[in-house]
């Protein structure tokens, strides 16, 4: 796990420069409050509502991140507004809690922007909770959260914009919607509720002042995901995380008995943390995660041993609410959510070869490079979508074998498709007449692999490739054609029995 987190790649050091620029701008952040002379509360909440705009505005373009970004108040304020009003009322408050965590989730129907004012009003709910917040003190928060959204935008669009440098961001599209409560946004939106409710109930039983703990983990196992497959692996990783941040909290965190610079470093290192291992461990996250609240409960000098305890005791219960939820309430299969980014990849494999061919055949405009990345994020959903499947502890094991057989296969589609690209960008490359061939070929494998089951057509063998091919585009080619045929066998089904997943 260690091995996975600082040895997995980080083409030009994305994920370095992402956490260090969340470091940069949340420290303005706080330190423009203290500055302004607001409270350690106001400076949380600050500190908090910067870390939220940095992480999970992820808007394509960087004019867009700027909107999402200057809409977060309008959604924060009402909310925060609610929650204060609500803390006399618990039955109210319980109530206006799982409404707004419904809506938040419901909000992904509006792509990221809406994703991200949805947890941006979740987590302004939840901070109230955490910081106890009163409406006498709605001025000072109101003005925190304005000057530190506006001290870490101006790290994210000015002093490091590195985004401007770079293509536009490219994220995969969702697989078509259905309506109603055939939608996956709309059935999240229903089991985030139920199992908010469960591990509400069940939190306040084990502690009426922190219960929100149970709350927030379950919200939290549902962002990003899909499929009950997807939610109990992270449900897993969740409290697994919490467990490891739990018995670093004690070493790291109850021995400075919230001294303020140590502490104030520690927050640091949990920010850094939780943006650097986002992208390649769940379970690191939360480490982070919990690291990052210990240093802040420390710094409001109410940390102690029995307090992290009950955390990972709330985040079990809220792991749990969200493990119930989805497998019993308007269940989302793991396969009808694989199947549906797996089709999407092969057509994106397919997209991809065209504008390479295109490029050397001299079209203008073509440009293989968006594709390929669009390519790459697709690749990442399929492969958190087969996480339940290839996961340590799966006890389906055909499945599990034929998981990784597909993963490794786009990987090497995936692969050929950059080389393919790379060597259309050479001005001395030209255009084959053999590539027309193969390229209807690799066509007419994506067409047969992502037919309705029962209607697929053979695509031919690996022998009737050719055995050897010195022009680099048609190596690239006729490799890119293998790995479609060799899909053939783990994407088929057996009679009604879905093969990759349940």
């Amino acid at each position: 796990m260690l091995k996975r987190v600082f040895v997995a790649p980080d083409p030009g050091r994305m994920r370095l420069r992402f956490a260090s620029r969340a470091v940069l701008g949340i420290s303005l952040a706080v330190v423009v409050c203290g500055l302004a002379g607001h409270s350690l509360v106001a400076a949380i909440t600050g500190g908090l509502a910067a870390l939220l705009a940095l992480f999970t505005v992820t808007d394509t373009t960087v004019r867009g991140q700027a909107i999402t970004t200057a809409l977060l108040p309008a959604v924060g304020f009402p909310v925060l507004a609610l929650a204060a009003s609500l803390h006399d009322t618990p039955v109210a408050r319980d109530c206006a809690f799982l409404l707004v965590m419904g809506l938040g989730v419901y909000a992904r129907r509006w792509g990221p922007r809406g994703h991200s004012l949805g947890v941006f009003a979740f987590m302004t709910f939840f901070i109230s909770q955490f910081l106890h917040t009163e409406p006498h003190q709605l001025p000072q928060l109101y003005v925190a959260v304005l000057l530190s959204l506006a001290a870490s935008s101006t790290v994210r669009f000015g002093a490091w914009c590195y985004e401007r440098r770079l293509p536009p961001g490219v994220l995969p599209p969702a697989p078509p919607a259905a309506r109603g409560l055939a939608r996956a946004t709309t059935r999240q939106a229903v089991q985030a509720a139920i199992g908010g409710a469960f591990a509400l109930a069940a939190g306040q039983l084990l502690s009426g002042e922190r219960w929100y703990w149970a709350v927030g983990a379950t919200w939290w196992v549902f962002v990003n995901t899909t499929s009950r497959g997807e939610t109990v692996v992270r449900s897993f990783r969740r409290v697994l995380g919490t467990l490891i941040g739990m018995g670093a909290g004690l070493v790291l965190v109850v021995p400075l008995e919230g001294a303020p610079v140590p502490s104030a470093l520690l927050v640091a290192v949990g920010v850094f943390g939780i943006f650097y291992t986002a992208a390649v461990s769940y379970t690191w996250m939360m480490l982070s995660v919990t690291v990052l609240a210990g240093s802040l409960y420390g710094l409001l000098g109410v940390l102690d041993a029995g307090l992290l305890a009950l955390r990972l005791a709330e985040t079990g219960i809220g792991a749990l609410g969200a493990v119930l939820a989805v497998l019993f309430v308007l269940p989302i299969t793991t396969h009808a959510t694989t199947e549906a980014w797996i089709k999407q990849a092969l057509h994106c494999v397919h997209d991809c070869t065209k504008e390479a061919a295109a490029l050397l055949a001299g079209t203008e405009g073509a440009d293989p490079a968006r594709r390929i990345a669009e390519l790459e994020a697709i690749l990442g959903r399929v492969r958190m979508s087969l996480a339940p499947l290839v996961h340590p502890f799966s006890p389906l094991r055909t499945r599990k074998g034929r998981a990784l057989q597909v993963v490794a296969l786009l990987d090497n589609c995936a692969r050929e498709i950059r080389g393919l690209a790379a060597v259309a960008a050479d001005p001395e490359a030209s255009h084959d007449a053999r590539l027309a061939a193969a390229c209807r070929r690799v066509e007419a494998a994506v067409e047969s692999l992502t037919a309705p089951h029962g209607t697929r057509a053979e695509v031919g063998a690996v022998a009737d490739l050719p055995h050897a091919v010195v022009e680099p585009a048609l190596a690239h080619l006729h490799s890119l054609e293998r790995a479609l045929i060799d899909l053939a066998h783990p994407l088929q089904r057996s009679g009604r029995t879905p093969l990759l997943g349940a």
